[in-house]
């Protein structure tokens, strides 16, 4: 599976750095792993949930298109990091799941 656009890798995996007042998308494609003839059939994101969160990552739209699953995040407390999993089906009855990290932190240029 490719790296995806904008992500960072570090010794855990892949991880975001998002701005708390950003509403962004972000795609995994699953296209080198998808059988041929074969498509997602359901996707399911969610995100982890810290105990106390005033303004958690929010999760308030998702969608599938050719071998592609998007997400579109909201909100997030500075300094906090979150962990983003999206679970496929796919039309074989196939199933897997990934997972990264957000560290939600202001973002200056």
């Amino acid at each position: 599976m490719s790296q995806p656009s904008g992500f960072r890798r570090d010794q855990i995996g892949a991880y975001i750095e998002k701005d708390p007042d950003a509403r962004l998308d972000y795609t995994v494609d699953w296209n080198d792993w998808l059988l041929t003839n074969d498509d997602i059939a359901t996707s399911t994101w969610t995100v982890s949930t810290i105990a106390g969160d005033a303004s958690p990552l929010d999760n308030y739209s998702n969608l599938v298109t050719q071998g592609k699953t998007t997400v579109y995040l909201q909100n997030g407390t500075p300094g906090k990091n979150y962990t983003v999993t999206v679970r496929i089906t796919t039309t074989a009855g196939l199933r897997d799941e990934r997972n990264f990290r957000v560290f939600v932190k202001n973002r200056t240029l």
